[in-house]
């Protein structure tokens, strides 16, 4: 009888989920069997499931206008998880939670105590936090022996030194948890994981990892650990998103409250929702798109995307104090090569020379071998993360 770990990261209208076996004997200790998601939970509810090759092994529809809901996600998940484990053992059940606060800097088995505090952590995360902690809560109500332990996107940069986490206000406000946090942590710790692997000159030394996708950040790695991230109090800030600003003059806020008129749930629907790439193109928040469109909004949204991402690249990497490679993950990073063309172009003056044919083809490696500083391009694993802090959480 194998031990099997689920991973559930749920969103808003979706959960997604994945299935890892153990594996005694094989480099990888876990090894994954499924993966899929309920998604449409609210309006068109959508389930479909894979296994490692990619070939569907189940998939359900329930129509429009039908509503799930996150507990009826979960049931039907359970449904599916009692199918395909046969005579293997749910060891335990692993999640992403967005934010941990200044308190978890390490993945947490959760109890009734731990679900508290994680719930005081709401107000910093209000669109994703209350939704990570909604499977947790349904699955301690119904298998209340099944272990759970939630990861949090935070935790890999409570590394950060204590002058990097600090805003120049008072102190009270400091104590009072506003500071700066950085997020997309699971991924970042996964390609600090995977690095020595391609190159050990970078691990040991000063990379920049770019997770471009419809949320962006970038991380500074000093020795594979974060010392600086482009997003800070919330995962608003920083790079230019698929729907999300990134960094924002404070005014703007002051000015669309009292010029405006906008109360906080219109201005976060707007900061969130409503700007970044799809804001300013007016057309679409995926890069597919844009690239593929003739659209001069569409061609200017690509344009700011790219600038922003040259600053930040300057930024970090001044805080690093030089600069051993670039690693570029998440959708955009890994799919676009369109994109990371420019960020290369972008970065010769930090002595990053690109191998054209080898980005056409993905890489791994997309600077030329005279390249001072190393370009990657890395798939990120945030799943196979939390598999892994799962596994070695209940392992002891």
């Amino acid at each position: 009888m194998a031990r099997v770990i689920a991973v559930l990261n749920a969103g808003s209208s979706s959960i997604k989920f994945s299935l890892f076996r153990e594996s005694p004997g094989s480099e990888n200790p876990l090894q994954l069997s499924f993966k899929g998601q309920v998604e449409g939970l609210y309006n068109a509810p959508h389930f479909i499931a894979r296994d490692r090759s990619g070939t569907v092994v189940s998939e359900k529809s329930w129509g429009e206008g039908a509503a799930l809901g996150h507990e009826g996600g979960l049931d039907h998940l359970r449904g599916f998880l009692r199918e395909v484990l046969a005579g293997d053992n749910l060891a335990g059940v692993g999640h992403r939670a967005v934010h941990g606060g200044a308190e978890y800097a390490a993945p947490v088995r959760v109890d009734n105590a731990v679900l508290d505090r994680l719930e005081h952590l709401v107000p910093l995360a209000p669109l994703h936090q209350p939704h990570n902690l909604a499977p947790i809560r349904m699955l301690m109500e119904r298998a209340p022996d099944t272990p759970q332990v939630a990861c949090f996107d935070t935790a890999f940069h409570r590394s950060n030194a204590e002058l990097v986490q600090r805003f120049s206000l008072p102190e009270e406000f400091f104590e009072a948890g506003v500071r700066r946090y950085g997020f997309h942590g699971l991924s970042y710790e996964y390609i600090a994981s995977a690095l020595p692997r391609h190159d050990e000159r970078a691990a040991r030394g000063k990379t920049v990892v770019l997770h471009l996708g419809n949320g962006s950040s970038m991380c500074a790695l000093d020795n594979c650990t974060s010392i600086a991230s482009s997003m800070g109090f919330t995962a608003v800030e920083g790079l230019m998103m698929g729907t999300r600003t990134g960094s924002l003059d404070p005014g703007v806020v002051l000015y669309l409250m009292d010029q405006r008129g906008m109360d906080a749930r219109a201005i976060e629907k707007l900061l969130y929702n409503q700007s970044g790439l799809l804001g300013v193109s007016g057309l679409s928040s995926d890069m597919r798109t844009l690239l593929g469109s003739d659209s001069p909004r569409a061609k200017l949204a690509v344009d700011m995307y790219c600038y922003r991402i040259r600053r930040e690249l300057g930024s970090l990497a001044a805080a690093l104090g030089g600069l051993d490679a670039l690693v570029f993950t998440a959708g955009v990073g890994e799919n676009a090569a369109v994109i990371r063309e420019r960020i290369m172009r972008d970065a010769e003056w930090l002595g990053v020379e690109a191998d054209a044919a080898a980005n056409a083809q993905g890489g791994p490696r997309i600077s030329s071998a005279r390249s001072r500083v190393s370009a990657w391009v890395m798939p990120t694993d945030e799943e196979g993360m939390i598999a892994a802090h799962t596994f070695r959480h209940l392992s002891g």
